[in-house]
């Protein structure tokens, strides 16, 4: 087993119609405003950026982010990752029973030297780390939306 390789899911029921989320996903560059584990976004292009991400557990990840797809018909959004996480990530929006459901689907090897040290002992804290993130992720969404 590879302990520094990790897959996520998530699934975020959202009462607002499906292109309104997808916007609100699509616009990476505003998540720290409503995402509070998201530190920072920098855009270097139409396609590229940089992220920074910090949740409960005292790290940073700091990734280089490229869009590999943009389908608002599919309601697609995948993006590559670089840095101290390798791998890829996807929204994928779709009609929910009210609103729409928003999944979250995200593959990745840790590059960073301290929490691949840390891999074993580590992962299950890494994992709650990243399902507090989400949580919080999700009700930050939850308010942007209603401001819109």
């Amino acid at each position: 087993m590879d302990w520094n390789h990790y897959h996520f899911r998530s699934v975020w029921p959202l009462p607002a119609p499906p292109a309104t989320v997808y916007a609100a996903l699509e616009r990476a560059e505003d998540y720290p405003r409503w995402w509070p584990q998201v530190r920072a976004v920098t855009r270097l292009d139409d396609e590229t950026g940089v992220i920074t991400i910090r949740s409960a557990l005292p790290y940073a990840l700091t990734s280089t982010v490229r869009a590999t797809r943009r389908d608002q018909a599919a309601g697609v959004l995948e993006v590559t990752l670089s840095g101290d996480i390798d791998g890829w990530a996807r929204w994928t929006v779709t009609p929910g029973d009210p609103g729409t459901l928003a999944r979250y689907d995200q593959e990745v090897r840790v590059r960073k030297p301290l929490l691949r040290r840390l891999a074993v002992p580590g992962r299950p804290l890494f994992r709650l780390n990243h399902r507090l993130m989400m949580r919080a992720g999700r009700r930050g969404l939850l308010r942007h939306l209603e401001a819109v």
